[in-house]
């Protein structure tokens, strides 16, 4: 495999293992504190945290698995393991929301009374500062990295934070003597994390269905156009993952150039391409005869 691919890889395998040792911590805090002050909201919390633990498991499996080289039976290569993965991301979510949901239904009729005091507040704030960091870190390094894994788990994280605030507002409304927000809080928990498994399989399905990768065409006209003796480009398509972009399309030139003057030109078309949009791999150049008017 490519030394610089193995690199890209390794970083984003480091990067999921040092979330998960945070994702776990913030977990553990969660869902110890919210057992023994009988915080059903905080509990729920807690376990969304730890499905992001789960989440960065998945992760690093999958990236284990796209960044294998090529072979006979994948010669466009391993990396939409790392999409695939995703979506058992967003399974993982949506499995979570559903027994949230569940467990805060059966216990809007008979609420639990939650024990609330500054230390439920510190646990919380503490925790999603953390979440915070470790949204806006991995987000950040999922786009420079341009990696699927690392910006479906951030967009986990994100949701993560969305229910950790609703949480606080539930512990003041519970001290102020408003048990039923408990169960009701944990189903709006229950909305948020089956929303961000939603933005998952929309973006992965994007990939695995091959929507187009570059929407706007002009960018490789403008390129193709440049290269001496192209008369037109036209019927351009594209395909893959962000990092990852398969591309085909048909250019016309004089009908009496020799074929070794259009490999050629086929060549250099490619070439200034890939020298233009990096994250295309691999280009398709179709050579037609531009009828003489």
């Amino acid at each position: 495999m490519d030394k610089n691919l193995q690199e890209h890889y390794s970083r984003i395998r480091k990067l999921l293992a040092l979330i998960l040792v945070f994702n776990w911590a913030v977990a553990i805090a969660k869902i110890l504190y919210g057992l023994f002050s009988r915080c059903e909201s905080m509990t729920a919390d807690g376990f969304h945290s730890l499905s992001d633990g789960t989440s960065n498991i998945i992760g690093i499996i999958g990236i284990n698995l796209a960044c294998q080289p090529t072979d006979k039976d994948h010669p466009y290569g391993h990396k939409k393991y790392e999409t695939l993965f995703s979506l058992a991301i967003a399974a993982v979510l949506f499995i979570l929301a559903f027994n949230l949901a569940k467990e805060g239904i059966k216990h809007l009729s008979h609420p639990l009374t939650a024990q609330v005091d500054l230390r439920s507040f510190l646990v919380m704030i503490i925790t999603l500062a953390i979440n915070f960091w470790v949204m806006n870190y991995e987000m950040k390094k999922g786009r420079t990295l341009k990696s699927d894994i690392l910006i479906s788990d951030a967009l986990h994280t994100k949701a993560d934070i969305f229910t950790s605030l609703s949480v606080i507002v539930s512990l003041v409304l519970i001290k102020l003597g408003f048990p039923i927000i408990d169960p009701i809080v944990t189903i709006m928990i229950s909305l948020f994390i089956a929303h961000a498994g939603y933005d998952i399989v929309k973006q992965s399905s994007a990939v695995l269905c091959d929507t187009a990768a570059i929407l706007d065409d002009k960018k490789i006209i403008d390129i193709v156009m440049g290269i001496k003796e192209v008369r037109t480009c036209h019927k351009i398509r594209s395909r893959g993952r962000p990092d990852d972009i398969y591309l085909d399309l048909h250019v016309q030139v004089n009908p009496d150039m020799h074929i070794d003057n259009a490999h050629k030109i086929s060549e250099e078309i490619e070439e200034a391409i890939k020298r233009g949009i990096p994250e295309v791999t691999d280009v398709i150049v179709h050579m037609e005869p531009k009828e003489k008017s």
